[in-house]
């Protein structure tokens, strides 16, 4: 028997996205059972009356998120998933709240709206004049952080009331003050293969960090258990640098081991998650918690530039009273006039518009690339790993050179690439080695393609 699903046509939300939504709330609440197989997708598109297009893409994106396998010639089937309660929604406050007190990837500084966002600045000089020279809330401009609710609460599915999000400096900047929120004696849990700029600000704060291995899914749940982490940094989304996506099954995971102690956090490091070239971006983590215990991070550093220096931490409406008691001291890192600016530019929808054009653009390059890496003299020469979201490629070079060897001809053939070996935060296993690095956000496919085949000269065969 096939379900009926009440879609509404001709609505602001595409077809596709309303099916997907309806499928995963049937999974999650276990009204599709683990193991069941899905109506195929021409069956599905006749009783409902819609292109198999449309339950095509609503497939691909629950297969994107792990809430369904495909087996082939066989169909789909659903996961077998623990059903979670339900996050509460927190109450949006209309007036300002009492105040409380990176990676190598650089995003084109072609895309970057200039027009836009001088038309913007002058707009805030001459119409907020008196709030540029007030005292900046510690928490941020409040005009920002309600763009901020608003709009990534709309693109990410989020409840967000303005007053849970705060405004700094750079994901570092964070990094710092949640260390001093959550507490330096705490032991956190990193993922084995990341940011090293991570790694370096625990070090100097003299906070004991685990290294957590991973898999294809991310964080190992028994290797999180086993390491007695009881804070957990981690990027669901879009690990940096495997672009592995977390699966619905292992997030839930991740939440169950959360729930199991009061003393438990998890921070939502959710970089590059707005760069996917397919399908709906992953609901972040935080959006499924039950707990409160999701501490939410983002920044506009890969979205707009790292120039501006602006990031943003969601709480959980429960930490409120506590981060304001404990931290609410701290000023403001970023100046009003920027904040202002931003406020318009995601307010007025300037930015939906630029990343659509960016997620167009880093397609068009990304696509480049991998028909060159497809070509001769590429073609066999690579793997490439992680190509569906992001905006680095992750390839494993088909040779016996050991990383030192191949690190000097990445240098001999110009090509500016790091290697996977040097991500890890302990010794990098045998499988790490010989992949690369590449970012492409600011490199133009000619000259990277030019640089890929000096390598592949160079490389014996």
């Amino acid at each position: 028997m096939i379900r009926t699903y009440e879609l509404e046509h001709g609505g602001k939300t595409p077809l596709y996205e309303q099916l997907y939504r309806a499928i995963r709330q049937d999974l999650l609440t276990g009204a599709i059972a683990g193991g069941e197989r899905l109506p195929s997708k021409r069956a599905l598109a006749e009783h409902l009356s819609v292109s198999k297009i449309t339950v095509e893409t609503a497939y691909a994106q629950l297969l994107a998120e792990g809430y369904i396998t495909a087996r082939q010639r066989s169909g789909y089937y659903a996961e077998h998933l623990a059903p979670l309660a339900p996050a509460a929604a927190p109450a949006v406050q209309t007036a300002p709240a009492p105040a409380l007190a990176e990676a190598a990837e650089t995003p084109s500084a072609a895309l970057f709206p200039f027009s836009v966002w001088a038309r913007l600045m002058r707009a805030v000089l001459l119409e907020d004049r008196p709030a540029l020279l007030e005292s900046v809330p510690g928490a941020g401009v409040w005009a920002l952080r309600c763009a901020i609710a608003a709009e990534f609460g709309r693109l990410r599915g989020m409840k967000i009331a303005p007053e849970q999000v705060f405004i700094g400096s750079g994901t570092e900047y964070f990094y710092n003050l949640l260390i001093q929120f959550l507490g330096r004696e705490r032991r956190y849990g990193a993922e084995l293969l990341g940011h090293r700029k991570l790694a370096r600000v625990y070090a100097a704060n003299d906070v004991a960090v685990c290294p957590l291995e991973m898999d294809g899914d991310g964080v190992l749940p028994q290797a999180l258990r086993k390491s007695g982490a009881q804070v957990l940094h981690i990027s669901p989304a879009h690990q940096y640098p495997t672009g592995a996506v977390m699966p619905i099954a292992r997030r839930q995971q991740i939440l169950r081991w959360l729930a199991e102690d009061e003393g438990r956090w998890v921070i939502e490091d959710d970089f590059d998650a707005e760069f996917r070239f397919s399908g709906l971006p992953i609901p972040p983590l935080q959006s499924m918690d039950p707990c409160g215990r999701v501490l939410y991070l983002n920044t506009f550093s890969k979205t707009l530039s790292p120039s501006l220096r602006i990031s943003y931490l969601i709480l959980p409406r429960q930490l409120l009273p506590r981060w304001q008691q404990t931290m609410g001291f701290y000023s403001c890192t970023v100046p009003s006039f920027e904040q202002f600016t931003l406020a318009r530019f995601l307010s007025g929808g300037w930015f939906e518009k630029h990343l659509t054009r960016a997620k167009k653009y880093y397609r068009t390059v990304r696509e480049r690339l991998l028909a060159q890496l497809a070509a001769p003299p590429c073609a066999g020469r690579f793997a490439v790993l992680g190509a569906g979201a992001g905006l680095h490629l992750l390839l494993r070079v088909r040779t016996a050179l050991g990383d030192a060897q191949l690190a000097a001809l990445l240098q001999q053939a110009g090509l500016e690439a790091e290697l996977l070996s040097s991500f890890y935060l302990q010794a990098p296993p045998e499988s790490a080695r010989g992949c690369i690095v590449l970012h492409y956000a600011d490199l133009s496919p000619e000259t990277a393609g030019a640089a890929l085949t000096r390598l592949c000269v160079l490389l014996p065969e």
